[in-house]
């Protein structure tokens, strides 16, 4: 499996992959690549090439998830990708989804009571996911933050920062959404919307799900760790 490299062209990754782009945009790094490589535009933009090449490679390939080199970064690392990544969610994924939520219902003059539930079934998804990320700004991510930095003022030891079965339900249920659509659009909708539509849900579910995997597989253990260092 070949993996991209410091020294493949950043034009290259996305000409490659145009999946890659979004994820390219969370480290700050912009269009107007030139011919110049990954590691160029790293330290232009003053980021880690070592992780961002090992973010885009799992991105990249589907069953790709180097674990052991992840755990090897700071935790610090860790968290400023996920927020980045919560960011991206709140003003990309989401608003996107729901817009064309909106278009696609719009464009059927007749809905049966399941397509009804559509748009109130995502308001909610929306709901818990948005609460699920403010809780991870306001309380994990700076207790992690403080647990690097100044270890010797964190009181609470037994923090909970097990994320894992909250993710599970934010994966059933846009399994739930996605069965929504499929099974009960009535046939007069608006095709080009539908098919956008889906290829939003079907992206943002592979992303949210690299996600949580960040933070189940790598930042949970890394916690862990720390806790027991500090102590």
């Amino acid at each position: 499996m070949q993996e991209f490299n410091e020294n493949d062209k950043m034009l290259h990754l996305v000409q490659t992959n145009h999946n890659l782009l979004p994820v390219i945009h969370r480290f700050g790094i912009r269009l107007g690549f030139g011919n110049r490589k990954v590691g160029e535009l790293c330290s232009e933009y003053q980021v880690n090439t070592a992780f961002f090449l090992a973010i885009v490679n799992t991105f990249h390939h589907k069953h790709s998830f180097p674990e052991e080199r992840l755990l090897s970064f700071s935790p610090l690392l860790i968290v400023d990708y996920l927020r980045k990544t919560h960011d991206y969610y709140i003003h990309s994924s989401l608003p996107q989804i729901e817009v064309l939520i909106h278009r696609l219902l719009q464009s059927t003059p007749v809905q049966n009571s399941e397509m009804k539930m559509i748009g109130t079934f995502y308001l909610a998804y929306k709901k818990k996911l948005l609460k699920h990320i403010e809780e991870e700004e306001k309380v994990v991510f700076p207790y992690v933050e403080k647990l690097v930095l100044q270890p010797e003022t964190v009181e609470d030891r037994s923090f909970d920062i097990n994320f894992e079965k909250k993710h599970e339900h934010v994966d059933l249920e846009l399994d739930d959404l996605k069965n929504l659509i499929l099974k009960y659009m009535v046939p007069e909708y608006d095709a080009l919307v539908c098919n956008k539509l889906m290829d939003e849900i079907y992206s943002f579910e592979k992303d949210i799900r690299e996600h949580s995997r960040m933070e189940d597989v790598i930042l949970i253990p890394q916690v862990v760790h720390l806790l027991k260092t500090a102590k």
